[in-house]
């Protein structure tokens, strides 16, 4: 009696170390960082946008995506791993861009993102890599030709969870905003008659009257908007090889070259 009850406290004690250690490995897996992560899998898991002519854009017919943003995603991967090409685009949204960083769907997002207090509470930022201003985008014969000039008539296409629709909501607080999944539905809600303009970033508008010449931009901004790469909270690591790539981007030339390509003119 008294050998079994020795041999089921030892089996109780090793039950015990094994949970321990297996703890122990499972907060070490938890804790394990970004550039760990992209090693040990061998490719760069990027979060962006599928629906941004310019920026970040799928040409249904060869499911490759384009843009400034998958540019600089692929000079990173390249940082990282020695290759440009040993990446993986996921597609995001204004709102589940955070997130799936946060539940480690992506390894980081680089999707047009404004840089806020509020964001930086949930998450990390690069440097500035990209300043725009939001604006309106209109019909070429629309009588809108500032946000003054919208009313309680009118109606104001937008994404979810951007910083779009806050800061229309607050430069005109009498329009109506109408919020889309993403941007793509609400150009082609726009283009439906459904609403008098659409608001976004400019640089990002610019691209919409790209593709469809019936509407422009108009060149009043009432807000700057600088673009960060997000990156998970407290990864030190990973924000400096990021902003190490764009610090060498910028020394080299090639972001200007990358910036002239998709947008059409030097940066500022």
């Amino acid at each position: 009696m008294k050998r079994w009850m020795k041999l089921m406290s030892m089996a109780i004690v090793a039950a015990f170390v094994v949970s321990a250690l297996s703890a122990c490995g499972n907060q070490a897996s938890e804790g394990e960082g970004t550039l760990a992560k992209i090693k040990s899998r061998g490719k760069v898991i990027a979060g962006v946008k599928y629906d941004l002519n310019l920026f970040g854009l799928k040409d249904p017919a060869t499911g490759k995506v384009q843009g400034l943003d998958i540019d600089i995603a692929k000079q990173i991967a390249k940082k990282v791993l020695g290759d440009e090409d040993a990446i993986e685009f996921m597609e995001v949204t204004s709102k589940t861009r955070i997130p799936m960083l946060k539940n480690g769907d992506i390894d980081f997002i680089i999707a047009t993102m404004t840089i806020t207090d509020e964001r930086k509470k949930e998450i990390d930022f690069s440097d500035v890599y990209f300043t725009a201003g939001q604006s309106l985008l209109v019909p070429a014969d629309s009588p809108i030709n500032s946000i003054k000039d919208l009313t309680k008539d009118s109606k104001v296409l937008t994404a979810k969870g951007s910083t779009s629709a806050k800061n229309i909501r607050e430069s005109a607080p009498d329009a109506q905003i109408l919020e889309f999944e993403n941007y793509a539905e609400a150009f082609t809600a726009l283009k439906a008659k459904q609403g008098s303009a659409l608001t976004t970033d400019n640089a990002l508008l610019y691209g919409m009257a790209k593709q469809d010449n019936n509407f422009r931009v108009l060149d009043e901004t009432f807000t700057e908007e600088p673009y960060g790469i997000g990156i998970r909270k407290g990864d030190t690591e990973f924000i400096k090889a990021v902003n190490d790539t764009l610090k060498e981007l910028k020394e080299n030339g090639e972001y200007e070259k990358m910036y002239e390509k998709w947008i059409g003119k030097k940066p500022n």
